[in-house]
């Protein structure tokens, strides 16, 4: 009979399923992960597992279920003092909750997200949070709210690619012509 697994290798288990692109296989290492951590009296990393799972299944086509699994982890990093994970879970959500056409819920969570990682610093994650909010926004018909996150999330990457460079460009334009 073979050994259960423990937590940390359940997450290694899924890791390896979401590298190879198999998400549901992912997603269930991840709620075993999240089930053995709670277990073991580690409610963060429980926590972090569910963000895990959430992404996993939101790759596999399963928004319901991301969203489930993401729910309350916010919460639980904000009570821990835990800013980084708690930006990251909001994001996690905010993606869920965009798949499942719940817009108004997804532009606040990713709003929240981006003033959480503009807080600690970290503006790459910043930044990437509000090319997302950039792109709900383009879709939900808002652009000018749209162009400026854009830009807000471009301004924010320190070395940016060629193509981004020419982006913030571009982006300056519609604004001078506003004369913002």
């Amino acid at each position: 009979m073979a050994e259960p697994l423990n937590p940390k290798q359940l997450e290694k288990e899924g890791k390896a399923a979401y590298q190879r692109g198999d998400f549901s296989a992912a997603a269930r290492a991840f709620q075993a992960a999240a089930q053995g951590f709670a277990a073991a009296g580690d409610s963060l990393t429980s926590a972090e597992m569910s963000n895990n799972v959430s992404v996993a299944l939101l790759k596999a086509g399963e928004a319901p279920g991301a969203l489930e699994a993401v729910e309350d982890t916010p919460a639980i990093f904000a009570g821990a003092g835990d800013i980084r994970r708690q930006a990251m879970a909001l994001g996690n959500r905010a993606a869920a909750l965009e798949a499942l056409k719940r817009f108004d819920e997804a532009f606040e969570d990713y709003e929240q997200s981006a003033e959480l990682f503009k807080q600690i610093g970290e503006d790459g994650l910043h930044a990437n949070v509000l090319q997302s909010l950039s792109a709900l926004q383009l879709r939900t018909g808002r652009q000018l709210q749209a162009l400026a996150s854009m830009q807000a999330g471009l301004e924010q990457i320190e070395r940016p690619t060629p193509q981004q460079s020419l982006l913030k460009r571009l982006l300056r334009v519609p604004f001078q012509i506003l004369g913002k």
